[in-house]
């Protein structure tokens, strides 16, 4: 049997910027997206705790160091510069692998990876 579960997780970043004249997706900070172990063109939850809005979409790669959270297009109708975003995406697996799976789960601080 294959589940779904969590595979990465920036834990309550803020939007830096909403560009609805942009085709669609989010944009990330490169640094943000290595270390929740994210790709370019992922598909990602993101959860606005300010609206409480949740909305699908891909990652696109943002400037490293940047502090960039940039949801483009569309969603950019969805979230105001400042709010604060959970980003979260999942990966099918054997049920078994799931239970010793570990997510990558990231807390940044203003936007920028804790070391």
């Amino acid at each position: 049997m294959q589940i779904e579960v969590l595979k990465s997780k920036l834990h309550c970043v803020k939007v830096t910027e909403a560009n609805l004249n942009y085709i669609g997706s989010i944009t990330i900070d490169e640094d943000l997206m290595d270390a929740a172990n994210l790709i370019a063109g992922e598909k990602v939850l993101v959860v606005n705790n300010n609206n409480g809005e949740r909305l699908c979409t891909y990652i696109i790669k943002g400037e490293r160091g940047s502090g960039c959270i940039c949801l483009n297009g569309a969603a950019a109708r969805k979230v105001e510069v400042g709010d604060v975003v959970i980003i979260m995406s999942f990966a099918m697996m054997d049920f078994e692998e799931a239970k010793s799976f570990k997510p990558s789960v990231v807390f940044p601080e203003n936007n920028k990876v804790i070391k």
